[in-house]
């Protein structure tokens, strides 16, 4: 069986009208211009999504949406992470419902947990949720991280577990879950979560990313993945080159929701760039800031 999540997949921004609620016209004018990129399929309420920052009912309301919009052209995924084992299994049972191809579940944050209890808490999503089931490593923000070793075991027992989205700063992380994991479940799929480390994942084996800029720029990401699939490896390195920009962005501000949606306006279409508290609006001198790095990216 073909690795089915491969590709540039983005983690896609949840545009927001100004009271906070589903702006569903925006949100259809993001899906199809990604759609139309070429995109291997989208990723939605990710950390860029703002589920952490929304009730239950809201993001099955923005599921559905996304699920009914896309209309099988591309895959998608949804993220279904919760600090709540309870809640993670509902989420993803309403993903199955409505047509999702796969869930994306990030261990649980505030409290650390014990291998026992992390290995637990895998075990009763896979047992309960039939569907391919993407494992989200994000130690920065959950607070814990999952290692090659603790992966391997998980996928040894539930073959529903089909992938990571490694967002790390580590390529050394990457490559041990490669070698580790992938070498002995080829189909397993290994993406990264930063820009920078797309070529590095793509040349030791893995099988693509799931990174911010994928909104606002996925013709470099997209470009780099061909690039190395053609061979072509000066155009790989140039992309790459250009994209090293991008995650200076990421500085500007924290959260850095409202940045990506900035950039999205800026490289089109012109969407509603509000944004759930705790995040804030971008301001003006940033936006300034933010203007500049697109400029250098080439993407102004």
């Amino acid at each position: 069986m073909e690795t089915k999540f491969r590709g540039i997949i983005p983690p896609v921004s949840t545009i927001l009208s100004e009271t906070g609620g589903l702006d569903r016209d925006g949100m259809g004018l993001l899906v199809d211009k990604l759609i139309g990129s070429g995109v291997d399929g989208l990723f939605f309420l990710g950390s860029g999504g703002e589920f952490s920052q929304m009730s239950v009912e809201e993001r099955k309301a923005v599921a559905e949406f996304a699920v009914k919009h896309v209309n099988k052209r591309v895959p998608v995924l949804i993220g279904t992470g919760s600090s709540s084992t309870r809640e993670v299994i509902e989420l993803s049972l309403h993903s199955k419902e409505i047509g999702a191809d796969g869930v994306v579940v990030i261990n649980p944050y505030y409290w650390p947990l014990s291998n026992e209890n992390l290995f637990k808490h895998y075990s009763e999503i896979a047992k309960n949720v039939e569907l391919p089931i993407i494992l989200y490593n994000f130690p920065g923000l959950s607070g814990q991280d999952l290692s090659p070793d603790f992966v391997l075991s998980l996928i040894q027992q539930y073959s529903n577990i089909v992938g990571i989205k490694e967002t790390v700063d580590s390529i050394g992380h990457i490559r041990e879950m490669i070698l580790k994991v992938k070498k002995e479940y080829p189909n397993f799929s290994v993406l990264c979560g930063y820009d920078d480390h797309l070529v590095n994942t793509l040349s030791l084996g893995g099988d693509g990313a799931i990174s911010a800029s994928g909104n606002f720029a996925p013709q470099l990401t997209i470009g780099i993945y061909q690039a190395f699939q053609e061979g072509d490896l000066t155009k790989m390195v140039e992309l790459h080159q250009q994209l090293a920009f991008i995650p200076l962005m990421y500085k500007l501000d924290s959260p850095f929701v409202n940045v990506i949606k900035e950039a999205i306006k800026l490289t089109g279409p012109d969407i509603s760039t509000h944004v759930l508290p705790p995040a804030q609006m971008l301001s003006f001198e940033k936006k300034a800031r933010l203007k500049e790095i697109l400029r250098k990216a080439s993407l102004l």
